[in-house]
């Protein structure tokens, strides 16, 4: 068994009513690739995701339940909540209530984080290739102006760990959704959905040094992350999380 391993967020780590993680394939007790798997829906033992997920939220002290899980579709849809518990068929969460902790699961897929310390409130945005065509990031963010009053120009961000253009090949039905500057022909063709977020947070009115952005692709890692492109059903599952402390 090997030592947890968490990403932290430089931005994040500056507000102490703030908590936040994304977790690694290291640290967990699942057999072989599986490591620090945290989904229920791969194959793993039950019992051993549930060790998992102890010691990962446990190292950040939030309980499994204080956890707000959206049952992801790969969609469009965000979800404004107010307890803990699992939310149906949404992609995006967002809160203003204290220990109330927002989840998302990926193994490629971008995990886009939102605060706005001016009116205490959070999103959590899953986005794979068709979330991104949906512009799920800009559905939340516009959530949380409606919802909360949000000011796009407060909201800090964090773009997570996810596939980076690097390794993220797809076929000309998907490129040909995707405006050609987020595209690379690297021969093949690559996406960018780290950039395209980007793109989506500035047209908003996110300031851009309020947005940080993962270095890490899921894909290239692999001794660090799970990736399904990668590693197909033998792959895990990570977990981001943030929440506002009681």
């Amino acid at each position: 068994m090997s030592e947890i391993i968490i990403i932290a967020s430089e931005k994040f780590s500056k507000f102490n009513e703030l908590k936040f993680g994304f977790s690694t394939r290291l640290g967990g007790i699942s057999p072989g690739q599986f490591g620090m798997n945290l989904s229920f829906n791969v194959g793993d033992e039950r019992l051993n995701v549930l060790e998992n997920r102890e010691r990962f939220f446990g190292a950040l002290k939030i309980g499994l339940d204080e956890l707000a899980i959206p049952r992801q579709v790969q969609g469009g849809v965000v979800q404004r909540v107010y307890t803990q518990g699992g939310y149906d068929s949404c992609d995006g969460l967002i809160t203003d209530s204290k220990g109330v902790f927002l989840t998302i699961s990926t193994a490629d897929c971008l995990p886009v984080f939102l605060f706005d310390p001016v009116t205490k409130s959070i999103g959590a945005v899953h986005a794979g290739w068709r979330g991104s065509e949906m512009n799920i990031v800009s559905r939340a963010i516009r959530m949380m102006r409606e919802e909360f009053g949000t000011s796009p120009a407060d909201l800090i961000s964090y773009i997570a760990p996810a596939a980076g253009v690097c390794c993220y090949e797809v076929g000309e039905d998907v490129a040909k959704r995707f405006s050609h500057e987020f595209l690379v022909r690297n021969p093949k063709l690559h996406l960018n959905l780290k950039e395209h977020a980007k793109t989506l947070m500035l047209n908003a009115g996110v300031s851009n040094e309020n947005i940080e952005v993962s270095e890490y692709c899921t894909i290239c890692n692999a001794n660090l992350f799970h990736s399904h492109r990668r590693d197909k059903e033998k792959s895990g599952r990570m977990m981001g999380v943030i929440g506002l402390v009681r």
